[in-house]
């Protein structure tokens, strides 16, 4: 059996729990291979909005296995919460929750570093979320991190006070930041406590089991692929690999065992923090899809940027991931357009290109706008695609043409009844 992938992308926050919430019940194993608490996947069903930000987006789907990856860095304390917030749900999470040992832990002073990290950096921060998420993985790459199979080990507390220490000599460097690490450990060790209390697992050694005997696995990515440590706009990145390549290395499967990579993406375009953002609008029509689409993010309550859908970002990222089919999410928050404009290509300098270039950062980038009909009414109610307004449906024709990969899904609205299969 091979493994599917589903990630985002654009800049992230695509809807891809969502989509893997409604995908799960054709799957035996969810398995998240790569970010942390910085993700923030929504789910609502029967009145109820759900936020995850560790946990894969099958848990409320009974018979599934949710696997943690070793590609996954996990903050007790935040894991802790989120696992509070499921107990009204009498999930079984010893059995439907499995965590790998090779993932890396936040530890407090992980956050410290971020926090200031980000304000040394003035007005060129890069829009952390303050989760410690670049500082877990430093210490990963750097062999110094912790992992959630120390977490067993006798000497547990010499590694964690050995990582501390190490921390506070870097702290040192950031004149006048202020810190009492004190305060953050009870919360710390009584996450790691409900740690040792589930299931944790030798998680490459499990899915590569799982594959051989047939069970059906979908690999939940978290981010989005603009944020790629590697293929992202960088420095404005995360720390990971957004890409269908860290499933890979995430969860230790082989790329001969990848098999369909489900792109998630919105009808427009949306980002949180610093970095480029060439359909950016700074108008009404840009509020006016904040507030249609809820565009605040999930983990930070940050307002997002929006703007139009961006087709050359579009054309690198399905082209990176190797993207089968498309999930189109929020086409409901664009009812109210008469008019839906697409970037069909950059002009830099006076050149015109339909492609990502290695440098949008230090550049000017005036995209080049297509026009296409809005189709200004509600779509919420809808129960097939084949329902939908034809200007809806011209403007799905349009992105597969332009795209050339079919978009399977359309999402048009938040729970997940509001859900549409493009049927071909």
């Amino acid at each position: 059996m091979s493994v599917d992938v589903l990630l985002g992308l654009q800049w992230g926050d695509e809807g891809k729990g969502k989509i893997v919430d409604v995908l799960t019940p054709k799957y035996d194993i969810i398995a998240r291979f790569q970010g942390g608490p910085n993700a923030g996947h929504t789910l609502e069903f029967e009145g109820i909005k759900h936020v995850l930000h560790t946990i894969p987006s099958g848990i409320f789907r009974k018979e599934v296995k949710n696997l943690i990856g070793n590609g996954v860095v996990i903050d007790p304390v935040v894991f802790q919460k989120e696992i509070e917030k499921l107990a009204p749900f009498n999930l079984n999470l010893k059995e439907a929750l499995l965590i790998s040992k090779k993932a890396h832990i936040i530890i407090p002073t992980h956050k410290l570093l971020d926090a200031a990290s980000e304000i040394s950096k003035g007005k060129n921060k890069i829009g952390s979320t303050l989760k410690g998420i670049g500082p877990t993985y430093m210490d990963k790459t750097g062999r110094n991190g912790l992992r959630v199979g120390d977490i067993f080990s006798p000497n547990f507390k010499e590694k964690y006070e050995a990582l501390v220490e190490k921390h506070k000599g870097m702290l040192k460097h950031y004149e006048g930041f202020e810190y009492n690490i004190t305060e953050l450990e009870p919360a710390f060790f009584e996450g790691i406590e409900l740690l040792r209390s589930l299931t944790c697992v030798d998680s490459e050694q499990y899915i590569n089991d799982a594959m051989k005997s047939g069970k059906k696995i979908l690999a939940e990515g978290a981010q989005g692929t603009m944020l790629d440590i590697d293929f992202g706009t960088y420095p404005f990145v995360t720390s990971s690999n957004t890409v269908t390549a860290g499933t890979c290395t995430g969860l230790g499967i082989a790329p001969t065992k990848i098999g369909n990579v489900i792109g998630i993406f919105k009808a427009y375009c949306t980002r949180v923090g610093s970095g480029p953002f060439p359909t950016e609008l700074l108008d009404e029509d840009g509020e006016h899809i904040r507030q249609e689409g809820r565009e605040f993010g999930s983990t930070t309550g940050r307002p997002r940027r929006c703007g139009w859908v961006d087709l050359p970002a579009m054309k690198y990222a399905i082209m990176i991931n190797g993207v089968s089919e498309l999930s189109m999410m929020k086409a409901d928050v664009l009812s109210s357009f008469d008019k839906i404009k697409v970037c069909t290509h950059y002009k830099i300098n006076g050149e015109v290109i339909d492609y990502l270039p290695f440098d949008i950062n230090d550049v000017e980038i005036e995209p080049i706008y297509e026009e296409l009909q809005g189709w200004n009414c509600d779509l919420t109610k809808l129960q097939t695609f084949e329902e939908s307004p034809q200007a809806l449906k011209d403007y799905v024709t349009y992105l597969e043409n332009a795209l050339e990969v079919p978009i399977t899904v359309v999402s048009v609205g938040p729970d997940r009844t509001q859900t549409l299969q493009n049927k071909k």
